[in-house]
């Protein structure tokens, strides 16, 4: 497939003297005549403000700034299929067009004060119509690419990308190459519109009126590909959900938690269970045991098999919370955990040289069935049928 970059130099070229755009407007026109130097192999990348503008992609508003926030805010949630992530004001969204970032993409600005600008409603549909209407007016066969500003995770500041593409392979992918240390790549795949739109924007700017520029040098030539091959598909995203959201559905599915096991003979690492116990300290008037040189005693004892085995005492109120921290705590390492009644505390004081009596033991290990999941099953019993 070879090397995604430019044969040789690649240039950048501005166009100048587009007017500015209202609904119903002849972009592919405007463009043909500000623009008649287009070659074929061109990539025409437009900022997607002036397709939503041509394409009555325009909502009107109070131009108060508070009401028009208000109604900024009430389009963001329209605009939306689900919250990513949120931090005090700004929201993370998935959008119709399966687009994840700020605010779905509802812009305020190079709008009127009045005015509130939605994302196109199918840009690669509007990248194509694009194309070709430069195809019939000047003759060329050009790539359109039709970009957005998107912040990024794990990175500082924004930077353009591709919401519409037609005309452009928007992917290269190296799977199956080998590089010249002869090392074979294995899951290299480079966002090629992305970078397309990003290197436009250095020419296009956020203030200078340069909605439109062209990127000449690299091999275009794709009926098929669009930009919508760049949207990850939501099971593949590492990165779906944000801290609250997390959090928030943690604490949903831990509620859910039931009881895990058998378990298999995989040891527990030591780490991994003091760090579970640590978790169960906020909880007063309880104490833990690890049991530890008399573990395979003590299970016997209590006629469970598990690999490793907690013993708990205090206040039963206070030890089940504590007791509920530790299954949580284990399940996110994906340990299984039972509750186990203790038939004769005082024996087991006594065996173990304890300083009090224990009122129940917690065994714990990997499960047989995979790591624990919230039990559901029978909810409508339980809640909602009447």
């Amino acid at each position: 497939m070879g090397d995604h970059a430019a044969p040789g130099k690649v240039e950048i070229l501005p166009v100048e003297g587009l007017p500015e755009f209202r609904p119903g407007d002849d972009l592919s026109g405007a463009i043909a005549n500000a623009a008649r130097w287009l070659r074929s192999g061109d990539i025409v990348v437009v900022t997607s403000k002036i397709v939503s503008k041509v394409e009555g992609r325009l909502v009107r508003v109070p131009a108060d700034p508070e009401e028009r926030d208000r109604a900024r805010r009430r389009l963001v949630f329209e605009e939306s299929v689900r919250i990513i992530a949120r931090k005090a004001r700004t929201l993370i969204t998935e959008n119709h067009l399966g687009i994840v970032q700020a605010a779905s993409g509802i812009d305020a600005s190079n709008v009127a004060a009045d005015e509130l600008a939605l994302l196109p409603a199918d840009p690669d549909a509007s990248a194509l119509a694009l194309r070709r209407g430069l195809a019939e007016r000047l003759g060329v066969e050009v790539a359109v690419v039709i970009t957005d500003t998107m912040g990024r995770a794990w990175r500082v500041g924004q930077t353009d990308a591709a919401i519409g593409s037609s005309g452009l392979r928007v992917l290269h992918g190296y799977r199956g190459q080998v590089d010249r240390q002869g090392n074979e790549l294995a899951v290299t795949e480079i966002a090629v519109a992305d970078e397309v739109a990003a290197a436009a924007d250095l020419v296009k700017g956020k203030l200078g009126a340069l909605p439109v520029a062209v990127v000449r040098g690299l091999e275009i030539g794709s009926d098929t590909s669009t930009a919508r091959e760049l949207v990850r598909p939501v099971e593949e995203d590492l990165f779906r959900m944000g801290t609250e959201e997390a959090i928030a559905q943690g604490r949903r599915e831990a509620a859910l938690l039931g009881p895990s096991g058998p378990f298999t003979d995989e040891p527990v690492a030591e780490d991994v269970l003091r760090d579970a116990l640590a978790a169960t300290l906020a909880v007063a008037d309880v104490r833990l045991a690890h049991v530890s040189d008399q573990r395979k005693r003590l299970l016997d004892e209590l006629s469970v098999d598990a690999q490793e085995v907690v013993l708990v005492a205090g206040d039963a109120f206070e030890a089940g919370a504590a007791v509920r921290n530790l299954v949580i705590a284990l399940a996110a390492e994906g340990l299984g955990a039972v509750w186990v009644p203790v038939p004769d505390p005082a024996a087991v004081r006594a065996m173990l040289d304890l300083p009090w009596a224990p009122l129940g033991a917690v065994a714990l290990g990997h499960p047989v069935a995979g790591p624990p999941v919230p039990h559901v099953t029978d909810l409508d019993e339980r809640f909602l049928r009447r």
